[in-house]
């Protein structure tokens, strides 16, 4: 009895779920890199270019700009595919301002493996779109990218991915509650396939509709647990930007 109260005292006294989580966890045998967001209290954005039209590409780039308004990012990683001058393949939306428009259609690569989907972010909330549901609701979006494959479509993995592909990269990704307030992105440490990284998201992660970001390329910027990745320039750019408390 005395055991039971005590364990009921600290589950009333434990801190609550961070509005910000960066975490590394083990699924299936993988490893990955999570970082889960409170869409209703983080400000997430999409970024490309900077003030004056050029592209930013790097999260140190973003950083730069968003230090001139006393802004930081908190997290950030990838958000789309894009061709080799760094612009988004599919619908990219930025402060409601639309620079490419919805791609309905099938076509080459991971992207045009339908059904693809659109990640938007509206006021206090996201949510993951497969590509002709977000075209037939229509939803308001402060922020879009498209890309593809989806991973997780209401509930269900892609039905192209097959559970023996001999096909590994490393991965990211982004998953959403079924209420939009809970956004999960996450990024393998290690070559998974199409399958697992589904599995990550509709099995661990518990989203109900997932999006494939990219693979190879895919990297994550994650101040928490000390993490920054570098390379060539990125298109898309998805991060939560938070005030600079230096």
């Amino acid at each position: 009895m005395i055991r039971a109260l005590l364990a009921l005292l600290a589950a009333c006294v434990a801190a609550p779920l961070a509005a910000l989580d960066c975490r590394d966890l083990k699924h299936d045998g993988n490893t990955y890199t999570v970082c889960e967001v409170d869409t209703a209290t983080e400000e997430l954005r999409l970024f490309l270019n900077d003030s004056e039209g050029d592209l930013l590409g790097q999260f140190s780039a973003v950083n730069a700009e968003l230090e001139q308004d006393g802004m930081r990012l908190g997290f950030a990683m990838n958000a789309g595919m894009y061709h080799a001058n760094r612009a988004p393949v599919g619908h990219y939306l930025e402060n409601g301002v639309e620079q490419m428009r919805v791609i309905p259609n099938a076509g080459p690569g991971n992207f045009g493996l339908l059904p693809n989907g659109v990640f938007c972010i509206a006021d206090k909330s996201a949510q993951v779109y497969e590509t002709l549901a977000f075209i037939d609701s229509n939803p308001t979006c402060r922020f879009a990218t498209q890309s593809g494959p989806m991973l997780v479509i209401n509930g269900a993995l892609h039905p192209r991915f097959l559970p023996d592909s001999t096909s590994r990269y490393i991965r990211n990704g982004v998953g959403t509650s079924a209420d939009g307030k809970r956004a999960v992105f996450a990024i393998s440490k290690n070559s998974v396939t199409f399958h697992e990284f589904g599995r990550l998201f509709r099995d661990a992660l518990k989203t109900p509709n997932a999006l494939y970001f990219d693979g190879n390329i895919s990297r994550i910027y994650a101040p928490q647990i000390n993490r920054n990745d570098i390379g060539f320039a990125l298109g898309p750019i998805v991060g939560v930007v938070e005030p600079d408390k230096d």
